[in-house]
């Protein structure tokens, strides 16, 4: 994450130099399919006009993360119509880590992700000959959510770790047993299941290793299993992506986060305290992972383009916070490059902020 931020920060900051791509198992790949190069190249091009698109068929086939699924779901039903439904997007939520398995096996064309792809996840696509483009598309904050008639406001991280470590499986009971002056109700928690990006990103966020979680939780990839299940037990604590949140509002309540490491007090879960850095250890970008092989293909190349054109709109139609436009800018310019790889190295860093790099 360091990479992302610190490339983020050269895009809005005009610096000269971008960090390359990890070298984990994948190098910078060489222009393909005639694509047009340069930081500079328009986020419209030819490929999207409409007489264009009107000549393009075939399906492209979209798997992955349920937190990105909005985002390209929206996309997607804007690409179909703007093409005269010659091209089919079917757009499934299997979670980050099965859409990877498929991605790497070569049945989808575009994975969705809530994290960045993981060590084994480049070491499985290096070794089925996968090359791929990742390229951020929006911004998530991460929502602790409880019941509306929950008296609380705020957690911390520190809290949060007592509530979902695996040491506290049967320990940690009723909301009492986290801090002694909460009311001796039973807690009922409700998070992302073993295959969702999600749960990877949260357990490192507040657990401190990936995928370490207590078990005895109401678990789904389906973000609105979740938020019924919250929204349906007055003992509830959950997390979801903030679309989802802010789609449910009258039936949830977000948790204010306080993260002692920030020394900021609690943040709610905003637009502006993502943007300003402020909402941690919770806040993500989130990613599409394009198959080089398959972006050859003239419907998958205009699809990507027709994404990143549009991509500040519909992110903000479903609710999730859009990055400037200079960042889809350099995702345009990566993609139509033939860029390789990933800024990240197979490793998820959490509450990076970009004045951290700077120094």
């Amino acid at each position: 994450m360091v990479a992302f931020f610190a490339s983020f920060f050269c895009l809005v900051s005009g610096c000269d130099k971008a960090p390359s791509p990890s070298s984990s198992g994948d190098q910078a790949g060489a222009a393909s399919g005639g694509r047009d190069q340069g930081a500079g190249a328009s986020l419209q091009s030819e490929l999207l006009a409409p007489t264009k698109l009107k000549q393009l068929k075939g399906t492209i086939t979209i798997d992955g993360s349920s937190s990105v699924f909005p985002v390209t779901e929206a996309v997607a039903e804007e690409f179909q119509n703007a093409t005269g439904g010659a091209v089919r997007v079917p757009v499934a939520h299997a979670g980050t880590g099965g859409g990877f398995k498929k991605f790497a096996r070569g049945e989808i064309d575009i994975c969705d992700a809530c994290r960045p792809i993981s060590e084994s996840e480049i070491t499985a696509c290096r070794d089925a000959g996968i090359e791929y483009t990742e390229i951020p598309v929006c911004f998530d904050a991460l929502t602790v959510a409880v019941h509306p008639s929950n008296t609380l406001n705020s957690i911390t991280v520190e809290q949060l770790n007592k509530i979902w470590s695996p040491e506290s499986q049967g320990k940690v009971m009723k909301w009492s047993d986290v801090d002694s002056s909460w009311p001796a109700v039973n807690l009922k928690l409700f998070g992302a299941g073993s295959d969702s990006g999600t749960f990877d990103y949260f357990t490192e966020a507040i657990v401190g290793k990936a995928k370490s979680s207590r078990g005895d939780y109401s678990a789904s990839e389906d973000d609105n299993t979740l938020v019924t299940g919250i929204a349906g037990d007055k003992g509830a604590l959950g997390y979801v992506p903030f679309a989802y949140f802010t789609e449910n509002r009258s039936r949830l309540k977000a948790l204010a986060i306080d993260w002692e490491k920030d020394d900021l007090g609690p943040v709610e879960p905003t637009l502006a305290n993502v943007l300003e850095a402020k909402y941690n250890p919770l806040a993500r970008p989130l990613f599409i992972y394009v198959n080089q092989k398959s972006a050859e293909r003239p419907e998958v190349r205009s699809f990507v383009e027709f994404y990143l054109a549009n991509a500040v709109e519909l992110v903000e139609e479903v609710k999730y916070m859009p990055l400037p436009p200079a960042a889809y800018q350099a995702g345009l310019a990566r993609f139509r490059a033939g860029t390789a790889g990933t800024l990240f190295g197979g490793q998820a860093q959490i509450g990076v902020k970009i004045e951290d790099v700077l120094q």
